[in-house]
């Protein structure tokens, strides 16, 4: 696996705009505009977006796509050299299999207050898993504000 770089302020924008980028694709197929990317080392090695529409599958969000890929090209199940980045507060669900994962870092752009895995325990995520939130937070809510508008028209 590639050397692991500490993560700076640069990077963790870089990275959430390609996570955004991924959302795009989401929200380009009528899903829910959420995307996801995994970083090793300043390598990308998994992304992903919400195809729970397009699958039909209630567990195809963008973080499980993301990391599937991740580990499909590690070689293996555990991602503790890696970040994940995503535009929306991961889920229960996609909490659990972060934890699963042991992931060195989950960095979001925005909160869930409905959903994220925060509103019922922030003891989800492995407990050497940094969480970092509000990365380019505007953008992330602004992408959810503008899909769930369209919905109401």
């Amino acid at each position: 696996m590639d050397v692991f770089f500490p993560p700076t302020a640069n990077s963790d924008e870089k990275y959430m705009r390609m996570a955004l980028i991924e959302a795009q694709k989401a929200l380009s197929r009528k899903e829910v505009p959420i995307g996801a990317v995994v970083v090793a080392g300043d390598r990308v090695i998994g992304r992903g977006h919400n195809l729970v529409e397009t699958l039909m599958d209630a567990t195809a969000h963008a973080e499980m796509q993301a990391i599937t890929a991740a580990m499909s090209t590690l070689g293996g199940k555990y991602l503790a050299e890696c970040s994940l980045y995503v535009t929306v507060e991961p889920c229960v669900m996609c909490g659990g299999a972060l934890a699963w994962s042991q992931i060195g870092r989950v960095v979001y752009g925005a909160s869930d207050p409905k959903r994220g895995y925060s509103t019922y325990s922030e003891r989800i995520m492995h407990p050497r898993t940094e969480v970092v939130k509000g990365v380019l937070k505007e953008e992330c809510e602004a992408l959810m504000t503008q899909f769930f508008a369209s919905l109401r028209k």
